[in-house]
């Protein structure tokens, strides 16, 4: 991650230390909270603008994040790229597309995320455009936790990428300190 980058997160106050339940369901001591870059417009539109130049060559029909934190995302990128944008959210559980969302036979389609610990809703969202008869052609991501150990067997471009330790709930040191942990994300609030 460049210096510039990391000043941005740490200037925006979007790296907090403590003790967190990560959407995952993993503890960590650093947690990326990327509404706080995205609160700015400016920002936004210069880092998908970045992270869009890395994807110059690739054909985009449509754009589309999960709810909560790709909804932002996928629409800057598809304003820049001038396509429509959608999203995805959870029902009972499960990533759909609901509000009369569809993806057309055979787009090709861009997943845009804001941060990726496992990447499992990214990896739903694939799921569910490859379901719905799109291809996906690229995943774009605001902040990678991995350091970019994470696969989703497509072209993967991140802003930010560093690798952050987390742990399952039962090896977490700092439960085992008695520290307690609190749930930034969003996924509680469902």
């Amino acid at each position: 991650m460049s210096q510039e980058k990391l000043a941005l997160l740490k200037e925006k106050k979007a790296v907090l230390e403590g003790h967190f339940i990560l959407t995952s369901g993993r503890h960590a001591r650093t947690y990326i909270q990327c509404a706080r870059i995205l609160q700015d417009p400016k920002a936004t539109t210069q880092l998908i603008g970045e992270l869009l130049k890395q994807m110059e060559y690739l054909d985009i029909d449509l754009v589309i994040g999960p709810a909560t934190g790709g909804i932002i995302l996928a629409y800057e990128a598809a304003r820049q790229l001038e396509v429509d944008a959608i999203f995805s959210e959870r029902e009972k559980g499960e990533m759909v597309l609901r509000r009369g969302f569809e993806i057309p036979q055979g787009a090709r389609v861009l997943v845009m995320e804001d941060v990726v610990t496992t990447g499992g809703s990214v990896m739903e969202v694939i799921r569910q455009v490859e379901k719905s008869g799109g291809q996906v052609v690229a995943v774009g991501l605001l902040a990678d936790r991995t350091g970019g150990k994470v696969d989703f067997k497509v072209p993967t471009y991140r802003v930010f990428s560093k690798e952050i330790k987390s742990y399952e709930p039962e090896k977490c040191p700092l439960c085992q300190r008695g520290i307690a942990a609190i749930r930034p994300g969003s996924r509680a609030l469902k």
